[in-house]
């Protein structure tokens, strides 16, 4: 039976940042795989970075469950182990090579390759060390349906501690037995797929709602107590005093001597007190109840359909993809108000069609809002540095959207590097004051989690101007596109792709 992998009153926070991302954290981790979920920038990346040990927390212990491997979510950096993958023998080898469809040139042309090519190289190697702890990052960005199809029974199979930080819904619900939600600064381990989890985690809002209502009813029935209880003992305080009673009313002096002595000239301050401490157990409670913000998301991009016949076109062509692969345009246009998607398995020339019409662009670049495949690193900073270089005023504006799209703006502002799904929303942000004739995204809902790509179905439904979408994930693209563009092998020739409309 494998080592449950635990934290133990674990505490972590950046040096760069102002806040503890986790704070006397214990969880503890059986063997199958529980899924990780939360808004962006959340932590969840720090958390597996935690629990595989490759940082260390600021108090408290880690206890391994093993060696352990992490499949990261960026597809970057070439795998380490991918060519002693490539020089094994062994039948294991063998099938996953098969199995995932990895070639013996990969390495040498890593930079050529898709995304979902590398996110299948990164998934291969770490399903051949077998490690007793395996952590797979956002494993279905990029990947078309076959790769999934492929990929699931090869991560069922999985007898180890497994941890998946997802946002893709069917894949939890299809391997997950818990899940772990990072929700309004908590961290909450719950039983069952993510489905059943998150129909859990609402029935708990709804509770902890109730809970609050009810304390905060209570606090404010005592508050009004605890008034006119002041007002009484006020009353009492002046009836008791001898200063407005004449020298010689004997008889009132008495009385008041006599209430004094029984006792009863207290009884309103007592009850003033009893009342003011019922009253703080009430805020006590209203407090051990009150429930994180929620945040209602919702962000507007201003599209306006371009004056002129057509966006881009083509007659006809072949594009170049490398390792003597090609893609055979048919003659194509886009028009103004066309809504266009774009299918086809990975390595199929989607994004490199996608980087040819931006290219081709003639209209001025306030024209256009461009969401890239990936943004590395480099391109990441980048981007961060025109964020932090605009006017207050233009960056609080972007930083609103941020927060509108679900992710904290402080965290943005303080952290050294941004999570991918928080450059993705910083890249959305500073494109809501544009006026686009055209929107080209390309696998927009890689790395942002699940409100974020509601918002952002939304949010594109009702923009006006034209849409060229790439996307493996259906509902998303079916929601939105009118028209298809579908590509495919050609079944004559293994090197050739061909784009057919529909």
């Amino acid at each position: 039976m494998p080592k449950p992998l635990e934290l133990v009153d674990v505490t972590f926070g950046y040096e760069t940042a102002g806040t503890v991302l986790f704070d006397d954290l214990s969880l503890r981790f059986d063997a199958g795989w529980c899924g990780i979920v939360g808004a962006n920038g959340a932590g969840k990346t720090t958390l597996v970075h935690l629990l595989a040990g490759q940082i260390a927390p600021q108090r408290g212990r880690v206890i391994s469950a093993g060696d352990a491997v992490v499949c990261p979510q960026r597809t970057d950096d070439l795998p380490a182990d991918l060519e002693t993958l490539l020089d094994d023998g062994s039948g294991e080898a063998n099938r996953l090579r098969g199995q995932l469809g990895i070639e013996a040139d990969w390495p040498r042309r890593w930079s050529t390759l898709s995304h979902g090519e590398r996110k299948r190289a990164q998934i291969a190697c770490a399903l051949w060390k077998d490690p007793r702890l395996l952590a797979l990052d956002e494993p279905t960005n990029h990947v078309d349906v076959a790769t999934r199809e492929m990929l699931l029974p090869r991560l069922r199979g999985f007898r180890g501690v497994g941890l998946l930080v997802s946002h893709d819904r069917a894949l939890l619900d299809a391997l997950c037995r818990r899940c772990l939600f990072f929700e309004y600064g908590a961290v909450v381990m719950r039983p069952g797929n993510y489905t059943e989890a998150s129909r859990q985690a609402e029935s708990d809002r709804d509770s902890a709602r109730r809970a609050h209502d009810h304390a905060r009813k209570e606090q404010k029935r005592l508050g009004r107590s605890a008034a006119e209880r002041r007002h009484e003992a006020a009353q009492a305080d002046a009836k008791r005093s001898k200063r407005k009673i004449g020298r010689k009313d004997h008889d009132a002096k008495a009385r008041i001597d006599a209430a004094r002595v029984s006792g009863k000239d207290g009884q309103a301050g007592r009850l003033v007190g009893q009342i003011e401490g019922r009253l703080r157990q009430a805020d006590e409670r209203r407090q051990a109840t009150r429930i994180g913000r929620e945040r209602t998301l919702g962000i507007t991009m201003r599209g306006t359909p371009a004056r002129r016949d057509a966006l881009w076109r083509t007659a006809g062509e072949a594009i170049d993809l490398g390792g003597g692969r090609r893609l055979e345009l048919p003659e194509l246009a886009i028009s103004p108000e066309d809504r266009i998607g774009v299918r086809g398995p990975n390595g199929a020339g989607k994004s490199t069609l996608i980087e040819r019409i931006v290219a081709d662009w003639a209209l001025p670049p306030e024209r256009l809002v461009y969401l890239a495949q990936e943004i590395d690193r480099r391109d990441a900073a980048t981007i961060m540095d025109r964020m932090h270089a605009l006017p207050s005023s233009r960056r609080g504006d972007v930083l609103a959207a941020i927060d509108c799209l679900g992710s904290d703006p402080q965290r943005l502002l303080e952290t050294g590097e941004p999570s991918p799904g928080e450059v993705r929303k910083l890249v959305l942000a500073m494109g809501l004051a544009r006026e686009p004739n055209l929107i080209v995204m390309d696998e927009p809902t890689n790395h942002l989690d699940l409100p974020s790509i509601e918002c952002l179905q939304r949010t594109l439904a009702e923009c006006r101007c034209g849409l060229l979408l790439v996307s493996h994930d259906e509902p998303f693209l079916s929601g939105l596109a009118g028209v298809t563009w579908t590509i495919a092998r050609d079944p004559d020739a293994a090197s050739c792709f061909r784009l057919r409309l529909a």
